[in-house]
């Protein structure tokens, strides 16, 4: 693939299937040059039938289906004039999308209740007079900010005390009801002379919009929300607890919600009398705690248990590092609100890791959730007595699953694509995917899709390092590119990897390994290089290229690139720094000095101390900064001007370093952008990415 043909790019969302299991709704999204954004629609597929796709939708960005559960209606998110996800609904045999919420910062996600009659909404809440709320007031105008804790900002989201996440309730207007119209002449006028809502913790009413009540605490953030089977509560992940701003625990709490859920009700409507008494419900704990955080709260179908995920963090609530996340459950009927239950795990956490999951239904009393394994990621059912199920595996990354009747549909990506949905046929292991679109067919058509080649090697201290060799067209010799993923505790994976097909393309074999430190590969996998950054980490991923090297004798030893980006960024600078056979190297949004992360960096607070350890001169020996006076390889340096994960002060002063020693360097900048900028940035500067890249290792290799 060539940088120019990211617009051929489509990805899909988690799937969502229609009660009956015969219909599976996706949302597809690609780049778009053009529009120097990402657009998309929803697409139906016929899960049982040989039909095409049929687009459903017709908005730019149209994102996040989900049928409601009697089948009426699918709720999705769509983009708004200002470029804000507002929560909308269509009807689910067809017609035209109603948009029902106007939020000044959009909405981020939502769950329908099991009535069909009541969404929770999951939306930034912006403090008055910032962010556009009032007009005239630019951000660069706006009232200074008091500073008080660690957590006030965020990459990617920005400071977050003035726009906590709240989770309110939306009434669902009927389907049938008419088109609201704007008032003219004296409709407008008697309209304006009634009484308007200004309860703080009303939101809506606007153009002819239902109101949306706040029903969780403020100033917190609150997610994960979840009706409970009876809709007399609403279930939540949220850190409420009084050292929050201290540590990383989050746990589940749960809220009485008020007033009728029953199609009798006019759900599009609070009166001004019952909007002034409206006050947030008090939270009743559900799951929590010391050492251990929870999130993702989930029902079974029959109501009698409760799912969790969760993870230890350890004496100090604070301890991540290769934390790996499980499955927990309670009881339904035992939840009392009194105190926090400590859920029974379910999942054998050393072994594998369910970090990336959401819970959905599988069955009547189980749940789906996808685990990391060595590169793929898999399907796996679990119930109430534990003993998880394998439902699909094998040489691909499932993204999302949605289960009806005895349907069971995925989201996926593989060597070939980077998304489709299809149906899963047989289970045990066994589960085989039959693709229902073709979504890749066009990136496919226009260019070469180049499969990777599985390798392991054995590190130096004969420890098997797992990872894949991409091999350009021709005989060779190719010029290689090491590259090194971000984490530390991440990975890369068989799913189709825009990074290597552009390099590949390019003529470079691409070489790319999950070291220790890694995840997929068990616990004391990711935990190896807890305060021993630089060590094993480094020797697996030199020992991981010279045993490709050996392996294929087309690729050229003597041209040899390295790159990579945040924890990537950091083990590329560190290897530079002590060895020397690289011809060209990409710093790109590192990691580069642990001592001034902190404070900088929106985890600095905790991040350094738990991977580096609590001694400053311990963590110096760790740091590539130390030792950047004896880089010789030439170095382009990559970073994005709001990256508040990984500070540019990193990579100024990296490239500051590199400039005095004389070692030939360059730094590309990019405007507007931030941590995320080589995965979800905007089209063109994801294109000028690529082209620096291959400029610069086109001059050297």
């Amino acid at each position: 693939m060539k940088a120019d043909q990211l617009e051929l790019v489509l990805t899909v969302s988690p799937p969502t299937l229609h009660p009956s299991g015969e219909r599976a709704v996706v949302a597809a999204r690609r780049p778009s040059f053009d529009a120097d954004a990402y657009v998309g629609q929803l697409w139906e597929v016929d899960v049982h039938d040989s039909h095409a796709p049929r687009r459903i939708t017709a908005g730019k960005r149209d994102s996040k289906p989900q049928f409601s559960p009697d089948g009426t209606m699918i709720g999705f998110l769509r983009q708004d004039a200002k470029g804000r996800d507002q929560f909308a609904i269509v009807d689910a045999r067809g017609g035209e999308a109603r948009v029902l919420t106007d939020a000044p910062k959009g909405i981020r996600d939502f769950t329908w209740d099991r009535t069909s009659h009541r969404v929770a909404l999951v939306a930034a809440l912006p403090e008055g007079g910032r962010y556009g709320t009032t007009e005239g007031v630019t951000a660069a105008k706006e009232d200074p900010r008091r500073i008080t804790g660690n957590r006030y900002k965020m990459n990617g989201r920005g400071y977050t005390a003035d726009q906590p996440i709240g989770i309110l309730i939306l009434r669902v207007p009927p389907l049938e009801d008419e088109p609201w119209v704007e008032p003219i002449g004296r409709a407008a006028a008697d309209q304006d002379s009634e009484a308007e809502i200004t309860d703080p913790n009303v939101f809506g009413g606007r153009k002819g919009m239902p109101y949306a009540v706040l029903v969780t605490p403020e100033g917190r953030d609150c997610t994960d929300p979840e009706f409970s089977p009876d809709g007399e509560w609403l279930y939540f992940a949220a850190a409420l607890h009084e050292e929050w701003d201290e540590d990383l625990r989050t746990q589940v709490h749960r809220v009485r919600l008020k007033g009728p859920v029953g199609p009798q009700e006019d759900p599009g409507v609070i009166t001004a009398d019952q909007a002034e008494s409206t006050k947030l419900p008090t939270p009743q704990p559900v799951a929590g705690a010391p050492g251990r955080s929870y999130r993702a709260p989930r029902f079974s179908r029959d109501g009698e248990t409760l799912f969790l995920v969760g993870a230890d963090l350890g004496t100090s609530n604070r301890d991540f590092v290769a934390r790996q996340s499980g499955i927990f459950a309670i009881t339904a009927s035992s939840i009392t609100g009194k105190k926090p239950r400590a859920p029974r795990e379910l999942t054998d956490r050393d072994d594998v890791d369910y970090a990336d999951t959401t819970l959905i239904h599988h069955g009547e009393k189980e749940v789906a959730a996808i685990a990391r394994v060595r590169g793929a990621a898999e399907l796996h059912a679990v119930g109430p007595s534990g003993k998880p199920q394998k439902l699909v595996v094998g040489q691909r990354v499932v993204t999302g699953a949605a289960s009806a009747e005895d349907t069971l549909v995925v989201s996926f990506s593989d060597p070939t694509t980077p998304g489709e949905l299809g149906l899963v046929e047989g289970v045990n292991g066994k589960g085989v995917i039959r693709a229902l679109t073709t979504f890749a067919a066009p990136l496919n058509k226009a260019t070469r899709v180049v499969m990777p080649n599985e390798l392991t090697v054995k590190s130096s201290d004969g420890y098997p390092v797992h990872g894949w060799v991409f091999v350009p067209e021709g005989d060779g010799p190719h010029p290689v590119l090491l590259t090194i993923h971000g984490g530390p505790h991440a990975d890369y994976t068989w799913g189709w990897f825009d990074e290597a097909q552009v390099y590949a393309e390019a003529g470079y074999a691409v070489v790319m390994c999950n070291p220790r430190g890694s995840a997929g590969y068990g616990r004391e996998h990711g935990l190896a290089i807890k305060e021993k950054m630089g060590t094993l980490d480094f020797q697996d991923v030199i020992a991981f290229l010279e045993g490709a090297l050996k392996s294929n004798k087309s690729l050229d030893a003597k041209r040899l690139g390295i790159m990579g980006g945040s924890y990537g960024g950091y083990l590329t600078a560190w290897t530079i720094a002590h060895d020397h056979r690289f011809k060209a190297a990409l710093v790109e949004r590192g990691y580069l000095d642990p001592g001034t992360f902190i404070g900088t960096s929106d985890i600095g607070w905790f991040f350094s101390e738990e991977y580096t350890g609590a001694d400053p001169e311990h963590a110096r020996t760790q740091s590539p900064m130390e030792f950047v006076d004896q880089v010789r390889t030439p170095t382009l340096v990559i970073h994005s001007e709001e990256d508040w994960r990984c500070p540019i002060e990193q990579a100024q002063r990296w490239f500051a370093a590199l400039r005095r020693t004389g070692t030939p360097t360059e730094m590309l900048v990019f405007p507007g952008e931030n941590h995320e900028l080589s995965r979800s940035g905007t089209p063109w500067h994801r294109r000028q990415r690529f082209e620096a890249i291959l400029d610069w290792f086109g001059r050297y290799l």
